[in-house]
């Protein structure tokens, strides 16, 4: 009984720090979306997407300076720093991976672009590598 609590411990505390990281992660991620198609991140822009105010990105924003992961300047865009970059790419990764198998076991494209957004800050790199295998094997 003790090693079955210690175990549903510690999944509870992977959820809340995923749950912790998935702001983070959903920045970095739409700061690069933003800086490959439109040359730039502004704050605007991220609170018209996220549907949020603008002191809200502000406050995300700085937690995100505070972490090393992005650069800004007063009135100026958002940059990703090499960690922000990093960290962009691998939930870009996660994001094709789950999309991509959801998709292969015929999840529609739109269910399976709003599952994914939420299951790649959560799948573990156990699972996603079973999805990439399942994914090649089709």
């Amino acid at each position: 009984m003790a090693k079955e609590l210690q175990n549903r411990t510690e999944r509870y505390e992977n959820v809340r720090q995923a749950h912790q990281n998935e702001m983070a992660e959903d920045y970095v991620e739409l700061i690069a979306e933003l800086i490959d198609s439109v040359g730039e991140a502004r704050v605007v822009d991220l609170a018209e997407r996220f549907g949020v105010s603008h002191p809200t990105v502000n406050k995300v924003v700085g937690r995100l300076q505070r972490e090393g992961l992005v650069t800004s300047r007063p009135y100026r865009s958002i940059f990703l720093t090499e960690d922000g970059q990093a960290l962009a790419e691998e939930v870009r990764r996660r994001h094709r991976i789950v999309f991509d198998f959801l998709c292969s076991i015929g999840v529609s494209e739109t269910t399976a672009a709003m599952d994914a957004e939420g299951i790649e800050h959560h799948v573990s790199e156990e699972t996603l590598t079973a999805m990439e295998r399942i994914i090649g094997s089709r």
